[in-house]
């Protein structure tokens, strides 16, 4: 299992309760996959850098995980699918 770190940014624009669907979603695929998250943050609403499909504020979430490549693999489809993301990146963290 490697080391990974996922930030993914939601849709401000829907319901507080739907933000909170939307994250719990995305993450619990890590441990349905017999991954493990080490640490998340919520980091709440801020202000996008351009606007992304329209949207000029995300909510952003950082979390962190082990997991191997078909566990990745999910996660970025999953992103990739749900409307309510509008911006994913997962990158794999070096061993310390």
């Amino acid at each position: 299992m490697n080391k990974y770190e996922m930030m993914f940014i939601v849709k401000a624009t829907i319901d507080e309760e739907s933000i909170s669907k939307c994250a719990e979603a995305l993450k619990s695929v890590i441990p349905s996959m017999k991954g493990e998250i080490t640490d998340e943050k919520d980091l709440g609403q801020k202000k996008l850098a351009y606007p992304i499909k329209k949207e000029v504020t995300g909510h952003y979430y950082v979390v962190n995980f082990n997991a191997n490549s078909e566990i990745v693999n999910e996660l970025d489809r999953k992103a990739r699918i749900d409307e309510n993301i509008i911006r994913h990146m997962i990158i794999r963290l070096d061993e310390e």
